[in-house]
């Protein structure tokens, strides 16, 4: 007899990706050495005079973006990541200064970094969920010395749509609550909002009322013992406690769909998967900067392929 999961009831469904050859061919392209610059991206690679006293930076964000890139992309420090650029510029025939790696590690502290958003005129379907990145410290010297901890955490919070692609994120330390930064999510998300879907960790009267005033629909499920609230703002928390109360708690994902929080954990097992598990920079906004590269990168990576599955009925 085949054991089911009362949590997962439907564990041992099976899957079939139906577009593998165009995401076999795109997997391929996510490791080409290809590399070009854009005329826009050699323009701006040198910034303008201000027309300030003083001295003048020698290099644009542009430089340092695309140097953080290729630190996150292939893993390197960042002297490695000196040599690599060096070397791209003599390989393209480019007469372009490159940063070494003191400004490097200097700059990434104070890029004008952005997570761009894709204009959609469609409603989205927002899925919210956060994961710990570890952050390392002075080494086991340190620690012994000085009493300093060799390992913290920060927490990553992310709102993925439907198809993974990351609309909005945010860092912050790992004592902060995953329902307290959600409505700064929301604000970072453009467009109507259709539905919102977490895990029990966003139970909170501060997720249903931030979704409220934008239209969305929560799903969330109630915590055990969960109780019935006279407070308006949580009318539709209360539909959920009545119907989880009468049909069951796997009932009620199935058919509320609470299985799709799943997009969410992916995307962090594709962020973990790509650029490990821990953040390489140390100062706080130096590791801000780079949690938003490595998340441009998952985006343009899906936009170069994602699998399409359907499920087997036999």
């Amino acid at each position: 007899m085949t054991k089911r999961s009362k949590v997962h009831p439907n564990y041992k469904t099976r899957y079939r990706i139906t577009n593998w050859p165009s995401y076999d061919r795109g997997l391929v392209r996510r490791g080409s050495l290809t590399v070009w610059f854009s005329p826009e991206a050699i323009k701006a690679w040198t910034p303008e005079k201000n027309g300030r006293r003083g001295g003048q930076r020698r290099y644009s964000d542009v430089a340092v973006q695309t140097a953080l890139y290729l630190r996150l992309l292939l893993g390197l420090p960042w002297r490695q990541t000196e040599g690599l650029l060096r070397s791209l510029m003599e390989l393209v025939g480019l007469d372009l200064e490159v940063p070494d790696h003191t400004t490097l590690s200097r700059r990434s502290q104070d890029l004008a970094s952005d997570l761009p958003r894709a204009p959609t005129s469609r409603s989205i379907h927002l899925i919210v969920d956060a994961s710990g990145l570890k952050v390392f410290g002075q080494g086991e010297w340190a620690a012994a010395k000085y009493g300093c901890r060799r390992m913290g955490w920060r927490k990553l919070h992310l709102a993925v749509d439907e198809e993974g692609r990351i609309v909005a994120a945010e860092l912050t330390d790992n004592d902060v609550a995953d329902a307290t930064v959600f409505p700064t999510l929301l604000d970072m998300t453009e467009g109507k909002i259709d539905r919102v879907t977490a895990d029990g960790a966003y139970d909170r009267r501060e997720v249903y009322d931030a979704a409220g005033r934008r239209g969305a629909y929560v799903v969330v499920p109630p915590q055990r013992g969960a109780v019935i609230s006279r407070d308006p703002v949580l009318r539709t928390r209360n539909r959920h406690i009545k119907r989880r109360d009468r049909v069951g708690r796997a009932q009620w994902r199935r058919e509320k769909g609470q299985h799709r929080q799943a997009r969410a954990e992916n995307t962090f097992y594709r962020y973990k998967r790509n650029f490990g598990p821990a953040l390489r920079a140390r100062h706080p906004m130096a590791q801000q900067n780079e949690m938003l590269a490595a998340c441009n990168l998952l985006n343009w990576m899906s936009e170069l392929s994602m699998p399409s599955s359907e499920k087997l009925t036999t």
